[in-house]
């Protein structure tokens, strides 16, 4: 037995062992990808209805993503995707404004859309890798929807349950080490 244990022990102070490198935690590059929804807006064809042709919808949101200087200054590029779908008997048009501390718009998306029948639109917008700058996002303090009907206050479409419906989200990456 003493044999035994004395190989053991010998082994164990001839063995090879690398040297462990804890600094390798410095080389690590992180780069998740985060989602997120951003707003949805809906309106019924009666309540479009309700008001005289022009603006049925207007507000105003806090946009506080990037308001933390962790993330503001760690995004590497994002892209915001807008759904529109539209099933009333109205040509409307719906703009999405970003708005700095001041009020000043810093960037917007206007939508044109057709009564029904219109099919599904859907666009994605990029910000950073030399598509729109990513400060847009990292100064929008707001963003403001805007909805005008086009058409008339009378037409109703033969939908079920018309609508419009606007919606978007957001995809960003981030760099973490």
């Amino acid at each position: 037995m003493k044999k035994v244990l004395s190989y053991f022990f010998l082994f164990l102070l001839v063995s090879c062992a690398e040297e462990q490198n804890f600094d390798q935690f410095d080389d690590l590059s992180v780069v998740p990808t985060l989602a997120t929804g951003i707003f949805y807006f809906e309106s019924p064809e009666d309540v479009i209805n309700q008001l005289p042709p022009g603006s049925f919808y207007n507000q105003t949101f806090t946009f506080e993503a990037f308001n933390e200087a962790f993330v503001s200054e760690r995004v590497l590029d994002g892209a915001i995707t807008y759904q529109l779908e539209n099933t009333t008997s109205k040509e409307l048009n719906l703009l999405v404004e970003f708005l700095d501390a001041m009020d000043n718009v810093l960037d917007s998306e206007s939508f044109r859309m057709q009564p029904q029948p219109s099919p599904l639109l859907e666009r994605e917008v990029a910000y950073g890798n030399g598509d729109r700058s990513l400060d847009i996002l990292r100064n929008t303090t707001r963003i403001r929807v805007t909805s005008e009907n086009l058409g008339d206050n009378t037409s109703e479409s033969s939908a079920n349950e018309p609508r419009v419906i606007l919606r978007s989200s957001a995809v960003f990456r981030v760099r973490l080490q």
